[in-house]
């Protein structure tokens, strides 16, 4: 279990920031396949909230998990890396 306060946190890149104060986080991962064995690449999108409107297109980022912000926002961009 974890600890309180602790939120979920991911690293991905900005492949979207034409909304105002929301960018979208194309986060990677890497998974074995469970009978090949070989490794392969999944992405999911997120769309975080940016107050400052400071990411562009191609930013790495980090976000952090929060509260539902609307119908499909509920990360906060934590830092620009």
């Amino acid at each position: 279990m974890r600890e309180r306060g602790h939120r979920k946190t991911q690293i991905g890149v900005v492949v979207s920031d034409k909304m105002d104060k929301t960018v979208v986080v194309k986060v990677d991962r890497i998974i074995k396949h469970p009978v090949y064995n070989k490794y392969i690449k999944r992405s999911a999108k997120y769309k975080a909230h940016d107050e400052e409107n400071r990411c562009k297109t191609g930013d790495r980022v980090q976000i952090i998990a929060s509260r539902p912000l609307s119908k499909d926002k509920c990360w906060k961009v934590n830092q620009i890396l």
